[in-house]
């Protein structure tokens, strides 16, 4: 199997890579970062880049990992935010579409379209509210990859992952727990506590791209990615200092960060039936991120 990941230098691009490498298919990777490695291309921003990675490799497989992730990067910046999330997606999926047209294609998109949904758990078919440029963004994307499916007949399936953790993110709500903990025994913290979340550990998500690949139709699919447990902010924050610093109170200022949604919790029967079980759990997963982030 010969699979593209683009984005392969970023947290879930750079997990993905690892794992397809060790189980033995052909990985070629891009990015933006200047890298001397086997099977690794610079991407540059005009649509060349894409239509050279997808002429040259003609991959089974492509993976788009690239684009942004930061809802506040999205008001500040939103026409780089939908190049990024939006535009890029077009240009892998018009490449593929003239150099690879049987490559089945992965984009990556979020919970950040469904907003704060009208009930829980969400499941895939529920209505998208998005709080942000970004979530809105990302809904394009979706559609992207369902209308060059129904037009073009690639092979397109979008995954809309909630909160994913692990070694290498610096970024969201673990990371910013600890930079706060190297300055404060007492740190401020958005909200109430009772926000909720689904977490899921980078290990089980690059499991379910690995079968969404081997057992997912691409026909415009769309999964959610995550395991079904809603864990409040208070108890997250609790989990991680008490194995980081237990001497750590962290206070909640009861302010709303624009963008943020209250409450999630997904519908997970779509991966449960590809196969999909949870190997990583909640606190197994803030002790190996843990251990990373001291190493």
């Amino acid at each position: 199997m010969k699979i593209l990941i683009i984005g392969s230098e970023g947290f879930i691009g750079s997990h993905a890579r690892i794992h397809f490498e060790k189980i033995g298919w052909t990985v070629y990777s891009a990015d933006i970062l200047d890298i001397h490695r086997t099977n690794y291309k610079k991407l540059l921003t005009k649509e060349e880049t894409f239509f050279e990675l997808f002429k040259e490799e003609k991959p089974d497989v492509c993976i788009n990992a690239s684009g942004s992730a930061n809802v506040g990067f999205s008001f500040d910046q939103p026409q780089l935010d939908f190049e990024l999330n939006v535009h890029n997606v077009q240009k892998i999926l018009i490449a593929a579409r003239d150099y690879a047209p049987n490559c089945k294609i992965i984009n990556f998109s979020s919970a950040a379209i469904y907003g704060n949904p009208e009930s829980l758990p969400v499941s895939e078919v529920q209505s998208a509210n998005p709080l942000s440029p970004y979530g809105f963004h990302k809904l394009q994307s979706e559609l992207l990859m369902s209308e060059y499916h129904k037009f073009f007949g690639l092979k397109t399936c979008s995954l809309r992952v909630f909160s994913a953790y692990g070694p290498f993110l610096k970024k969201q709500l673990f990371w910013e727990l600890y930079q706060k903990s190297l300055t404060t025994t007492t740190p401020e913290l958005f909200g109430t506590g009772n926000e909720t979340r689904d977490f899921i550990y980078i290990d089980d998500l690059v499991t379910i791209i690995q079968l969404v690949i081997e057992q997912s139709n691409f026909e415009g699919s769309i999964f959610n990615v995550a395991n079904g447990e809603e864990v409040t902010i208070q108890k997250a924050s609790s989990v991680f200092y008490n194995q980081l610093n237990p001497k750590i109170k962290p206070k909640f200022n009861n302010k709303v960060k624009q963008g943020d949604p209250l409450n999630w919790r997904a519908d997970i029967r779509k991966i449960s039936e590809l196969g999909y079980t949870q190997s990583i759990s909640f606190d197994e997963g803030i002790s190996r991120y843990i251990k990373w982030l001291l190493s």
